[in-house]
């Protein structure tokens, strides 16, 4: 909404994971030296792991579009609550096998075959298992069986895990001591440092043909470090909020004000702002004062956020209105123009 007053080619705050807006931070780089040293490596388990939001399948989707013209054949898995059978055919159906049998059996037998011709055409197999702490411990143990298939000169199937930070007390536990043995690499990808989210917003902001319009003033980016602690997702959240505020406002510039508005507006919608304003109340027949001008600070935040609700609907109902004249037909202009011409003659 926000995009062609501000002259950008796009949205720059999607909440939906894009390799276009991958930004290498000192966490992200460091963590993509894990999958890219993994893949040199030719075998074995790499683990991804960070909190929700920290960007984890923006990564793994930067890893994608580096893969083209190596050697790999690499397939995504997202996992949910699978066991192991059910693991087995998902890893099958990521690869592209089809006509599955419904025997496991048979199943590790064809993709078995399928490992086999990969690394005949001079090509290996990478397998990415993205929320991998969502699998029950059978399906985990799957996995490292899996990596069992050997070729001539290696393992067939080599597995990258990217998951929340439980998958890593999931990996220290008794029962997963030989996946353990597996892993060559393990990596927690962490929230970004104050620089770093700076950095990350202007460079988001870059990509869709920002030229300082709007400006922001210094004082915002310790501000929104701190409400959003660091966090890709958080931080998209918050920045589009700001910047849907500042055109409806039709401001060209945001500083701390803006900003505090947006935590404050957050916070409420979140319900963790306080329990609302207290009523005012009788105390020896004299009014509450405090409660009342808590009372008239509210009002007068209520009606700011009612303008800026009225400015949105108008912007829409004009983006709509746009869009229906653009595409209203001949024919429907002459029956619109014969409407307007009959009132006249009835006039006449």
């Amino acid at each position: 909404m926000y995009e062609n007053f501000y002259a950008l080619q796009g949205k720059p705050f999607s909440l939906s994971p894009d390799p276009r807006f991958f930004y290498a931070s000192k966490g992200h780089s460091r963590a993509m030296a894990y999958l890219e040293y993994g893949i040199h490596q030719e075998e074995g388990f790499i683990v991804i792991t960070g909190d929700v939001g920290a960007g984890k399948t923006t990564l793994v989707r930067n890893l994608f579009q580096s893969l083209p013209g190596k050697p790999l054949v690499a397939a995504q898995l997202v996992s949910t609550q699978l066991d192991a059978d059910d693991l087995l055919l998902s890893v099958c159906l990521a690869f592209g096998l089809k006509d599955l049998p419904a025997d496991k059996a048979e199943q590790l037998a064809q993709l078995e075959r399928f490992l086999l011709q990969t690394r005949a055409s001079q090509h290996r197999a990478l397998l990415v298992v993205d929320e991998v702490q969502n699998l029950s411990p059978k399906a985990v143990e799957e996995l490292r069986m899996l990596s069992n298939f050997q070729g001539d000169d290696g393992p067939l199937l080599q597995s990258f895990l990217v998951g929340q930070p439980e998958f890593r007390r999931i990996l220290r536990s008794d029962s997963m001591l030989q996946l353990r043995q597996r892993v060559i690499a393990n990596y927690h990808l962490g929230p970004m440092d104050e620089p770093d989210t700076r950095a990350y917003i202007e460079y988001r902001l870059a990509r869709v043909g920002w030229y300082q319009d709007p400006r922001f003033a210094e004082g915002i980016w310790p501000m929104i470090y701190q409400y959003t602690g660091g966090i890709p997702r958080r931080v998209n959240t918050f920045f589009d909020r700001l910047m849907l505020m500042g055109f409806l406002e039709e401001r060209h510039e945001l500083g701390p004000e803006q900003v505090q508005t947006v935590i404050d507006e957050m916070e409420h919608d979140l319900g963790t702002g306080g329990e609302g304003a207290p009523l005012p109340a009788e105390l020896g027949g004299k009014v509450d004062r405090e409660a009342l001008a808590q009372i008239g600070s509210d009002i007068q935040e209520l009606d700011k956020r009612l303008v800026r609700m009225e400015r949105m609907l108008l912007f829409t109902y004009r983006q709509t209105k746009q869009i229906l004249d653009s595409v209203q037909t001949p024919e429907a202009e002459a029956e619109q123009g014969s409407l307007i011409e009959e009132p006249r003659r009835a006039q006449n």
